[in-house]
């Protein structure tokens, strides 16, 4: 395995409700450690108490060692705070402002240093398009839009591509009018496990759910399944 791995997930996980943290367990698996170090990291939900609450709540039940990181109180030393992790768990959110926010303290700067360093990162909804060049998000109240983001990761992606019903026409229509070449299409109780840049593997852990990037050809929109 690649000592670079992101796992972005389209959808549920302990933000909605403990369950039997599947996919907690799975990012947990790759450090290959007994008691790991995760930082969650809720700014695209404004610092949500109640997220914050879950995740010391999922994560303890995993053996691992809890911190979190807020930017709407005093901030402390990013990078010294993050560089010592093993997992960063990026929350759901408002992908825009998240961005923005992050962008300003040059947190994208320490995540990338991370990143580089073999630290696992992960996240869903906000945290899982983040991670890649561009995300489509509903930031927006009045309709989905592509932002930039991070760029670790080349590509589109959208997070809760089967349950949103607006996602998957957005995106058809994005393809078929040429205004993007592909979009890596994450659903909800799924996640995108990428090793290194170019491993991609669906990790489903509700009822048969799935990854997959869909692209234009022949006048037919195709998907390729990861």
């Amino acid at each position: 395995m690649s000592n670079k791995n992101i796992v972005a997930i389209g959808g549920g996980g302990f933000g909605r409700s403990l369950g039997d943290l599947i996919i907690e367990r799975y990012i947990v698996s790759l450090t290959n450690k007994e008691r790991p170090k995760i930082c969650f990291i809720p700014t695209a939900s404004g610092d949500n108490n109640q997220y914050k609450l879950n995740f010391y709540r999922a994560f303890g039940k995993l053996n691992c060692l809890t911190t979190h990181l807020d930017f709407f109180s005093r901030t402390c030393d990013l990078e010294e705070k993050i560089l010592s992790q093993d997992i960063i768990y990026v929350g759901g959110g408002n992908t825009k402002s998240m961005l923005a926010v992050w962008r300003d303290w040059n947190f994208d700067i320490v995540l990338q240093k991370a990143y580089n360093s073999g630290i696992i990162m992960s996240g869903v909804s906000a945290g899982a398009i983040c991670w890649f060049e561009k995300g489509i998000t509903d930031s927006y109240s009045e309709s989905l839009e592509i932002i930039n983001c991070l760029g670790f990761l080349k590509g589109i992606a959208c997070p809760h591509f089967d349950e949103e019903e607006e996602r998957e026409p957005y995106v058809n229509k994005l393809l078929i009018e040429a205004k993007i070449k592909s979009c890596i299409c994450i659903e909800g109780y799924s996640a995108l496990h990428v090793c290194g840049e170019n491993d991609f593997k669906t990790v489903n852990f509700g009822t048969n759910k799935n990854s997959y990037e869909l692209f234009f050809e022949n006048n037919k929109i195709l998907k390729k399944l990861f």
